[in-house]
């Protein structure tokens, strides 16, 4: 036996008695295993959200988005408690580490939020972030001053990306596309005309289909494109099938289908929904997809 080997440790099984397997190699070279399941719930996960948390990243802050009635709120994103939703700092980390090489630029067309960004620099990448709110993009710049020094802030563009990214330029290209789009009308983020949480689902699509083209055509060859999403469902109960479209739109836009995984959120009040749920047969949602996409071309 190769004497550098050290086998995974086993340790505690879980709720159908099936051994946990936490192996310290994999946590120190990758963060968190590379598998396509992601546990939001683990220990180590929820140590490093914490850790991230002491920043004083504030990523609802500048948001006044209103969750719509009977699209399923919750809808896999996490919910704080004025009712918009926040992105996972120890994702950003996971994701930078495993799919962006070290020092690269990082294109969000959806910025929303503080955290993606503050998460990108603190580690050393580049973000260049665009979302269409004003106040949203003031509040994430006064965060980042405050938790990022002077000479390492990262860009936030004002304006709908459609436009915006018609007028962009990123040196060469840029090394990773990353980002958490609206989940249709799940969530209204403005009034604006241009915002296309306000759209209905047709138009929204075409929008939605643009951007990532365009997005997409800034990445460098082999560079690859992580979209986290989740399913929504319609006025008639049935979901609208958003996930399928947003894979049809980036290999539409030339790219491979690379991975996908599943990230498993916090149960919440799941527990306490369930009973609602399943008077009309739908199982109560708590978890996102994340799809990764490579673009043609560059180093296999």
């Amino acid at each position: 036996m190769n004497e550098n080997f050290k086998p995974a440790q086993v340790q505690d099984t879980d709720l159908f008695g099936v051994p946990i397997v936490k192996d310290p190699i994999l946590r120190e070279r990758f963060i968190e295993p590379p598998f396509s399941i992601l546990d939001t719930k683990s220990g180590s996960w929820q140590k490093r959200k914490k850790v991230w948390g002491y920043l004083g990243m504030q990523s609802e802050v500048g948001r006044d988005a209103v969750c719509q009635p009977g699209k399923g709120t919750f809808a896999g994103k996490e919910i704080n408690m004025s009712g918009t939703s926040i992105f996972d700092p120890a994702l950003c980390e996971v994701l930078y580490h495993w799919f962006c090489p070290e020092g690269g630029t990082i294109l969000d067309p959806f910025a929303g939020g503080s955290v993606r960004g503050i998460v990108a620099q603190k580690l050393g990448f580049k973000y260049v972030g665009i979302d269409i709110r004003q106040e949203q993009i003031d509040s994430n710049r006064e965060q980042a001053v405050e938790i990022l020094e002077h000479d390492n802030q990262p860009v936030w563009l004002v304006g709908d990306s459609n436009k915006v990214l018609d007028n962009v330029t990123c040196g060469d290209g840029v090394d990773f596309v990353f980002s958490c789009p609206p989940y249709a009308d799940l969530e209204v983020y403005s009034d604006l005309e241009d915002d296309i949480s306000t759209m209905p689902y047709a138009e929204f699509l075409e929008v939605y289909r643009s951007i990532i083209k365009k997005s997409c055509s800034m990445l460098k060859p082999g560079g690859l494109a992580c979209f986290v999403v989740g399913e929504v469902r319609g006025k008639d109960g049935n979901y609208i099938g958003f996930v399928p479209d947003t894979i049809k739109a980036f290999v539409d836009a030339g790219m491979d289908y690379y991975n996908e995984a599943i990230l498993l959120n916090a149960i919440g009040t799941a527990m306490m929904r369930a009973n609602g749920c399943m008077k009309n047969k739908k199982l109560v949602k708590v978890h996102q997809n994340i799809y990764v996409f490579k673009k043609p071309g560059g180093n296999k």
